[in-house]
């Protein structure tokens, strides 16, 4: 994932910040509790596709 991305993109639910989780392939929003898939190297920035993380999940 390019930094320079994650410096622009936000989370299309709060507008907050994303996190890169690089073991799961995906963006992660930290308030929210979301984390939203990358395939192919593409983000997938719907919140239909998102998957609700666990507090346990969530790094700080």
């Amino acid at each position: 994932m390019d930094h320079r991305l994650l410096d622009i993109i936000a989370c299309p639910a709060c507008k907050g910040k994303l996190s890169y989780n690089i073991g799961d392939s995906e963006l992660v929003c930290k308030f929210d509790r979301l984390a939203y898939p990358i395939h192919d190297g593409i983000p997938v920035m719907l919140t239909t596709e998102a998957r609700e993380i666990l507090s346990e999940e969530v790094k700080s």
